[in-house]
Parts: C-alpha cells; sequence; structure tokens
C-alpha cells in the first residue's frame, strides 16, 4: 500500500490515492509539504521535506462541519453564557501521489 504524511494548513494528515479527506477551509492554491512517503517496503522520509515527491490534490467544495456547543456556568452567581460554532472546512481529494 503507497501512502504518505503530508503538512496542510499547519496539520499533518495521512493519505493514500483516491481518499477524501476534511480540513479547514483554505483559500488559494493547494501546496502540500510531503514529510513522509511508503510505498511498499521502501520508506521516505523528508528533512524536513521531500523536494522530489508531488500529490496532486483536487478541491471538492467547502461545507460547515458539526456544531460545537461551549457553555459556561459559574455556581451561585447566575452566571451562564452559550455560544455555538460551525468551522468551515474544505474537502479535497487524493488523485495522485508522484
Amino acid at each position: 500500500m503507497k501512502y504518505a504524511v503530508i503538512r496542510l494548513g499547519g496539520h499533518q494528515h495521512k493519505i493514500a490515492e483516491g481518499t477524501e479527506i476534511t480540513v479547514d477551509r483554505l483559500h488559494g492554491d493547494i501546496n502540500p509539504e510531503v514529510l513522509l512517503l511508503v510505498d511498499e517496503s521502501r520508506v521516505k522520509v523528508g528533512k524536513p521535506v521531500l523536494k522530489d515527491v508531488k500529490v496532486i490534490l483536487k478541491t471538492l467544495g467547502d461545507l460547515k462541519g458539526p456544531k460545537l456547543d461551549v457553555f459556561k456556568y459559574k455556581a451561585k452567581s447566575r452566571y451562564r453564557k452559550h455560544i455555538g460554532f460551525r468551522p468551515h472546512l474544505t474537502k479535497i481529494l487524493v488523485e495522485k501521489l508522484a
């Protein structure tokens, strides 16, 4: 099985060809840095990145993630605060590892 570890938008993701990943919303060009490439028994580790390996990604669209509820409460002082949050995400398809 061929897979890679990339850094995209400040996070690291393990990817393989044909998989879809959901990342924080990205604007403009998508330029991932390849940190590791595993092809069957061969392993290439970047120091810190691999320059000769390319990953071809396709943006499938933007979406909103699940709602997260943040609730603050202090006993006996009648303090209650509720905040809702839905993260903006981008869905990406991994087309090719080269």
